[in-house]
């Protein structure tokens, strides 16, 4: 892949040939209180906390008169009301709605293809991003004058909304339009961790960047990343409304769920330890309304006390692994995540406790596709290494130790492009 060290930055005013900060700045078009209702005020976090979406004054007069179209779902919300709720109420011309896996009210199941509606509220378009297309077409995007991304991101390789912004700048490049960030905390900005992916035969739908299993950047970062590490065959004008009062180091109570799977803070903190069960034997608790924060499978009865049945829930899980067969494992909802920000690492202990445990071995793994080599759990991990270390018993520091040369060579790399501390 062609890789590009300088990124290219616009300021809304669209003046060719200067660079400029990635956030914007409209210190002249301040919107009067009276226009934003109580309903929208932003909600704080402890330390204070603003996303990008509830700074409204900082872009509201810039969307004055313009066609948006806007990439969104369940946690695009203004205050505590949905974005595009509030933006229509706030005389923003909204043309259409794009929707990324999940769907535009995060109610599909994982990996489930989504198709096009009418939002039943405004009537206005909503196109699927995982349906028939990934990406907007140059049709879809006729009639819009600028786009806007505002999706709260969990920070892993594995977690498809970065996939969406690559393929929703890509199109905006395509099309000449320019791109909006709202911009939101990374739940687990605090780790960069786990193996990079270095080779194009693991690439899949989830995971089609160069970066560790962690990146440890919000979605404003990537988007920078994305734009100066020459993934696009042209660049995309990004500006980005930056969040308040943040750096990667302070935690990030989501104030909505993400994904139908990640519906507990507890969830969002142990997913990117805990997805890497996907493409193995074990159940990460699909199916069960505790996702991600259980672990287990049938063969580990009589090795472990703790025991649930995953079961088909529309709209969450309707075919998990294991489904309506009791398994056995590790129950880690009141496990202190606590630990995970100390250690600053994804947790690999249980990944190599529960394989030790496992009985059939052979098959703890998912299978191999005919004639690559690579499993369903290469393509979470962005490697085969891993799985072939865990097999031959390699210890946990010796496979850190592995990850260390190509995770110091991204921390050099995502050091260009990070808009906090």
């Amino acid at each position: 892949m062609m890789r590009f060290t300088s990124l290219l930055c616009f300021t809304l005013l669209a003046i060719s040939n200067v660079n400029c900060s990635a956030q914007i700045s409209l210190s002249n078009q301040i919107t009067s209180p009276a226009e934003v209702s109580s309903s929208n005020q932003p909600t704080l976090n402890k330390q204070g906390i603003i996303t990008g979406a509830d700074q409204t004054e900082k872009y509201l007069p810039y969307l004055k008169g313009k066609r948006i179209g806007l990439v969104a779902n369940q946690s695009s919300i203004i205050g505590r009301k949905s974005s595009v709720d509030s933006l229509v109420s706030l005389g923003i011309k909204i043309v259409k709605v794009f929707g990324p896996e999940h769907g535009f009210r995060g109610n599909a199941s994982n990996g489930a293809l989504v198709s096009d509606e009418k939002d039943a509220k405004t009537g206005i378009p909503i196109i699927s991003l995982y349906g028939k297309n990934e990406k907007p077409t140059k049709e879809q995007l006729a009639d819009v004058d600028l786009m806007i991304f505002d999706i709260q991101d969990v920070g892993c390789r594995y977690y498809t909304n970065i996939n969406t912004l690559e393929y929703v700048m890509e199109a905006c490049a395509e099309n000449n339009k320019e791109l909006l960030i709202l911009d939101r905390p990374n739940p687990n900005a605090y780790v960069v961790d786990g193996p990079v992916m270095t080779d194009d035969k693991f690439k899949s739908g989830i995971g089609i960047h160069y970066t560790p299993m962690t990146h440890g950047m919000t979605i404003g970062e990537f988007a920078q990343y994305l734009n100066g590490e020459g993934y696009l065959k042209e660049k995309c004008k990004i500006n980005i409304i930056k969040v308040a009062n943040y750096d990667h180091e302070m935690p990030y109570v989501l104030p909505i769920n993400p994904s139908p799977n990640l519906n507990t803070q507890q969830a969002v903190m142990l997913f990117p330890s805990l997805c890497m069960f996907e493409g193995t034997a074990i159940n990460e608790g699909r199916g069960t309304r505790m996702p991600f924060t259980i672990l287990g499978a049938p063969a580990l009865k009589g090795k472990y006390s703790f025991s649930y049945k995953p079961v088909s829930i529309p709209g969450m899980s309707e075919r998990p692994n294991h489904k309506d067969t009791v398994c056995y494992g590790l129950d880690l909802r009141n496990y202190d995540i606590d630990k995970l920000r100390k250690n600053r690492q994804i947790d690999l202990s249980w990944l190599i406790e529960l394989y030790k445990a496992y009985p059939d071995k052979a098959h703890f793994f998912g299978q191999e596709r005919a004639g690559t080599g690579v499993s369903p759990f290469d393509l979470r991990i962005g490697t085969d290494q891993l799985r072939k270390q865990i097999i031959a018993g390699v210890s946990e520091a010796d496979i850190r130790k592995s990850w260390e040369p190509g995770l110091q060579k991204f921390k050099v790399i995502r050091a260009k492009y990070l808009l906090y501390p």
